[in-house]
C-alpha cells in the first residue's frame, strides 16, 4: 500500500486487526505520506535476534505523518541478548515529521528513536519533528531518544517504566559524537518510574526547554544534565525521585532552573530494605559547571 502511493504522497489507512512485523525488514515509510492506524490497530515485532531492528522506519522522508495505533515490542521474547537498538519507531536524517496519537511499548531498544544519519561525507541530522499524545510504556532502553536533530518538539505524551539496560530514561537527549542536538522543547509530559533518569540532556545538547512536566518517582535524577548548555528548566513538578530532582554534572553551563516545584527528592536506603530516606537533593550542582542559575521562585515542599 505505502509503495502504490503515487509520488506527490496520499494517506495510508490500516484498519483494527493484529499484524505481524518483522522489524529486522521493518515498514519502511516515505516522504508526503500519512500511515493512518486506527485505535484498535496493533503492529506486533515478531521475535528475532537482530541487534538492530525497527518496526517503523522513517529514514530520510519528508512530511510524513503517523498516527493512531499500538506498537507493541519482543522484548520478552527476543531471541538474542546483545543490542539495545530494538525501537518500535526510528526517524533517521527525516524532516518534517509529525508522530501522534500512539502507544508504543515492549521494545527491546526505544519505543522512538529520532537521529541523524550520514550521508555520503556529511552527517544529515533530523529536523522539525514533533511527538504529540504518545505514550511510551515499558520498552528496554528508552521511551524516547532524541539524537542528532534540530528543532524537536515533544507535547502532552507520557513516558513510564523504563528499563531492562543502560541509560534506562524515559527521554535521553543525547547526540553521538559528531553532531548535536539543538532547539528541543518538551512540554506538558508525564515522565515516571523509569530505571534511569526521567529525563537526560547529555552532551552536545544546546537550547532544550523541559516545562510544565510532572517527573516522578524515577530511580535516577528526574532530570540530569551533563555538558548540556542554555538549557532551561521551568514550571515542573519533579518529586520522589531516588537521587534527586535535578543533577547538574560538570560540563553543563547556562542553565536556568525556574518555578518549579520540588517534593521528597533523595537518595535510595545505603542498605539493607527499609524505606527510602526523604531527601533535600532537589537541585545538586556538581563541580566544573558555569551559569547555573537557580532562581527564588522554586518552592520545596519537603
Amino acid at each position: 500500500a505505502i509503495d502504490s502511493l503515487p509520488q506527490s504522497g496520499g494517506t495510508v489507512q490500516v484498519p483494527p486487526g493484529d499484524y505481524l512485523i518483522d522489524p529486522v525488514g521493518g515498514v519502511q515509510l516515505r516522504s508526503r505520506m500519512h500511515l493512518a492506524m486506527s485505535p484498535g490497530t496493533r503492529l506486533l515485532a515478531k521475535p528475532n535476534a537482530a541487534e538492530r531492528a525497527y518496526v517503523l522506519n522513517a529514514y530520510r522522508v519528508t512530511d510524513t505523518t503517523i498516527s493512531g495505533g499500538r506498537i507493541i515490542g519482543e522484548r520478552s521474547k527476543h531471541k538474542g541478548t546483545t543490542g539495545e537498538w530494538g525501537h518500535g519507531l526510528m526517524i533517521r536524517a527525516s524532516e518534517r515529521v509529525n508522530v501522534r496519537d500512539m502507544h508504543i511499548s515492549h521494545c527491546w531498544g526505544d519505543g522512538i528513536s529520532i537521529g541523524g544519519a550520514k550521508v555520503g561525507a556529511a552527517f544529515v541530522p533530523s529536523r522539525e519533528v514533533t511527538i504529540e499524545r504518545v505514550s511510551c510504556v515499558d520498552n528496554r532502553r528508552q521511551g524516547l531518544t532524541i539524537g542528532r536533530s534540530r528543532r524537536v518538539r515533544v507535547f502532552d505524551s507520557e513516558f513510564i517504566d523504563t528499563g531492562g539496560t543502560l541509560p534506562g530514561a524515559g527521554i535521553d537527549v543525547e547526540p553521538d559524537e559528531g553532531d548535536i542536538a539543538d532547539d528541543i522543547v518538551i512540554a506538558r509530559c508525564t515522565v515516571r518510574g523509569n530505571r534511569g533518569a526521567g529525563i537526560q540532556l547529555y552532551k552536545r545538547v544546546s537550547d532544550a526547554t523541559v516545562r510544565d512536566c510532572l517527573i516522578e518517582r524515577n530511580k535516577g535524577h528526574g532530570i540530569l544534565t551533563l555538558g548540556a548548555s542554555e538549557c532551561v528548566i521551568e514550571n515542573n513538578r519533579i518529586r520522589e525521585n531516588v537521587l534527586g530532582g535535578v543533577g547538574v554534572r560538570p560540563g553543563t553551563r547556562g542553565l536556568v532552573v525556574a518555578r518549579n516545584e520540588f517534593d521528597d527528592n533523595g537518595p535510595a536506603p545505603t542498605s539493607g530494605n527499609g524505606p527510602r530516606r526523604g531527601g533535600k537533593r532537589h537541585v545538586v550542582i556538581g563541580e566544573k559547571t558555569e551559569r547555573i542559575s537557580v532562581e527564588p521562585d522554586n518552592r520545596y515542599l519537603d
